[in-house]
């Protein structure tokens, strides 16, 4: 079977990082002074000094050619989830007509790709067509193979002529320096002295289907849209709850091995790989890193998941939604702050009732997440998280969060005024005399939250699986730094009236949860309960479609918080309403035409030859005066849902035709409200003739095929 080895696994410590110009290769390469320039800007955030740049350039190539590379490229993210770059060599052909391989400090630290297609929402014209990419010191460079050859890559931000962000980089980064300065501030307040820089933590877990490549190669709304557009249920789903944490498949656990060396070799922390809850799906997951580098290694790591699924035969789906029916997939996004000196800083400890700093950075937490929830809504809207969002797999998209029994009871007793206790752990005792004690949690997990803290950290679980984790981390660490801020100003005032730290802490928390503690809910997130009490009492925004919930940028409130916070100007913000409109608007459209496309070109012509062959047999049978009702019956039918199908499909093509629209808000709307329920329609009658058409007829794959093949 295609992908099968029996190749082993190097060891994980000699794999470790070997692809990556670390920190110890530029030890051993640059002289002292020019390393610890380049470590103290990595390491404390201090300006890099550009004039080390030529030193570092000509080690990072020899270690580059040594690797056997012969091209370099600046790589960066553009606003379309996936990553963009451009290979130069090194090549250099001097007077003589000899040639040697040179890499100069200004290649480095600046490249200039062409800045006119890449989306950019109306920030640059058309003609105006000169950007930048600037070197991101912060992330390690590193080499690629692959079977075209080994290219250094570059881990860059890139701007426009005319200094705006182009990328999902230059936010994050912006968004963290404004969080750490923040929460520095907030760390003095609190009686520190030494505070290292403050740096947000990520730990994304990636979910994805894999499916044999035979079959997606069958599909043109596989290979054109990530997604089946149509597709009948099997009569096997995921109802046994048996594909969950079950035993590996072997072909799937030799492409895990092979993903998981590229990932090592390129200091990627994968720690866990496991058989998801649907059928042919599957999830891996890194240790935590800093937020930029982890942003920077999950696009790799799609990347890898993608190129590695073909090497073995399969096709590695990454979209939401890809199988209707069964559980979808996200990206599991753990957020967390820390620094050097003071360690997590959302991390309760044993008696977090006693804990003002972790009561401060959560309660902040609580206050940004309450005024600027619809923010994080907006950050995961695409067209194929609306397929998932709110679904049994996934949170609804009332944005609210679960602090764990614990928690709650703590941040409950501080609103009413008296804080005296934390509940604790119990020991956990299994009656059997081998097996081990062991301590029981204070809190439950609640995977029906959006956003949930899990115990030192809070698991953003609303981000779609083919996203770039970069936007929810621009938006999580912009509201903590506006309430970090509010929090600092707050306490400050108190401490200045002469109170203790102690009591100006416990009242700046019971402030936030009068004002903020709608937000807090540990129930059943799907219920229908929840849903009215959370619109109509509490005040939360149900924002169930992308045309619902990226009007969120063009808010006052969120244009003051960024602009506040110093993260993305007016003009960069409403860019990226206008870059994740007309995507969102593109995917609808793209995606209706491939429905009437199949349908048309597909599924029609095999019905047609399915009708002829039930009345060939059906007049052959009459004429030896045999009358079967069940093949006259099942004409009947699959006569009259074709027909219901192509009505559908025709004034879905007639509603595509509609562009007479004043604003990309209404355009939206009309793709969310008019041409979705349409698609869904036209589906729902193709899939009901699945289940009438000869099997041999039927000109796509089955879902039991595809999930179930491996």
């Amino acid at each position: 079977m295609a992908g099968i080895s029996n190749t082993k696994l190097s060891p994980p410590e000699k794999l470790w990082a070997t692809d990556v110009f670390t920190l110890s290769k530029m030890q051993t390469s640059l002289p002292e002074d020019v390393f610890e320039s380049i470590k103290a800007t990595i390491q404390t955030g201090k300006k890099l000094d550009v004039s080390v740049a030529g030193i570092v350039a000509a080690a990072m190539k020899d270690w580059a050619i040594s690797k056997g590379a012969s091209f370099y490229a600046h790589i960066f993210h553009p606003l379309t989830n996936i990553t963009a770059e451009k290979h130069d060599g090194f090549l250099s052909v001097q007077r003589d007509g000899s040639a040697i391989a040179e890499f100069t400090g200004k290649a480095l630290v600046q490249g200039e790709p062409d800045g006119s297609s890449f989306p950019n929402g109306g920030i640059r014209s058309t003609f105006e067509a000169r950007a930048y990419t600037a070197w991101d010191v912060t992330s390690p460079a590193y080499v690629m193979e692959t079977d075209n050859g080994v290219t250094l890559y570059i881990p860059t931000v890139f701007i426009s002529w005319t200094g705006e962000a182009l990328d999902k980089k230059m936010p994050l980064l912006r968004a963290n320096a404004a969080m750490s300065k923040a929460a520095t501030r907030l760390l003095k307040l609190l009686g520190h002295s030494e505070v290292a820089t403050v740096n947000s933590s990520c730990g994304p877990e990636q979910e994805y289907f894999l499916i044999d490549a035979r079959f997606a190669h069958s599909r043109p709304d596989i290979l054109l849209t990530g997604r089946t557009l149509f597709g009948r249920p099997a009569a096997k789903g995921q109802q046994f709850d048996d594909h969950y944490f079950g035993a590996i498949p072997e072909r799937v656990q030799v492409f895990m091995q092979d993903v998981e060396e590229r990932m090592y070799r390129l200091g990627i922390p994968a720690k866990t790989r496991h058989n998801e809850v649907a059928p042919g799906q599957f999830e891996i997951a890194p240790y935590f890193e800093a937020a930029n580098v982890a942003s920077d290694h999950q696009q790799i790591t799609m990347t890898i998941l993608k190129n590695t699924a073909k090497k073995h035969g399969f096709i590695c789906l990454l979209h939401e939604k890809p199988f209707a029916g069964i559980n979808g997939s996200g990206k599991h996004v753990n957020w967390s702050v820390s620094n050097a000196t003071q360690g997590n800083l959302l991390d309760p400890g044993p008696n977090p009732h006693t804990n003002q700093q972790f009561l401060l950075f959560c309660g902040a937490v609580i206050r940004g997440v309450h005024k600027y929830g619809p923010l994080l809504r907006a950050v995961v809207a695409t067209a194929g998280n609306d397929h998932r969002l709110g679904a049994n797999e996934a949170p609804p998209a009332i944005i609210s969060v679960y602090l764990g029994k614990q928690l709650e009871d703590v941040f409950n007793q501080i609103k009413l005024g008296e804080v005296t206790s934390s509940a604790h752990a119990d020991v956990m005792s299994l009656g059997i005399p081998t097996l081990p004690e062991f301590p029981k949690d204070p809190g439950d997990r609640n995977r029906t939250s959006p956003f949930a803290f899990t115990g030192n950290r809070f698991e953003f679980r609303a981000v779609g699986s083919n996203q770039s984790v970069s936007d929810p981390l621009v938006a999580m660490n912009t509201i903590l730094t506006d309430s970090l801020t509010w929090v600092a100003d707050q306490l400050e005032a108190k401490l200045a009236t002469g109170i203790d730290r102690d009591a100006a802490a416990i009242a700046v928390v019971k402030e936030i949860m009068e004002k903020h503690s709608a937000v807090v809910f540990g129930g059943n997130g799907y219920s229908e309960e929840w849903h009215t009490k959370a619109v109509e009492e509490r005040g939360l925004l149900n924002l169930r479609t992308t045309a619902d919930a990226l009007p969120i940028f063009q808010e006052e409130s969120i244009q003051e918080l960024f602009k506040r916070t110093g993260v993305l100007s007016a003009g960069e913000l409403e860019s990226r309403f206008h870059v994740y409109a007309e995507q969102y608007i593109q995917a609808i459209e793209m995606e209706a035409k491939l429905v009437i496309s199949i349908a048309k070109t597909m599924i029609s012509p095999a019905v047609r030859r399915h009708l002829s062959a039930l009345s060939q047999s059906i007049s052959n049978l009459r004429q030896i005066g045999i009358e079967y009702e069940f093949e006259q019956e099942n004409t009947k039918t699959v006569a009259s849902l074709t027909k219901q199908m192509m009505d559908t499909v025709r004034e879905l093509d007639n509603a595509i035709s509609t562009h007479n629209f004043t604003t990309l808000k209404e355009h939206m709307q009309y793709c969310a409200k008019t041409l979705r329920p349409m698609m869904d329609e036209v589906r729902e009658y193709a899939d009901a003739l699945e289940g009438e058409v000869a099997d041999d007829l039927w000109p796509l794959p089955h879902y039991q095929e595809m999930l179930f093949i491996k």
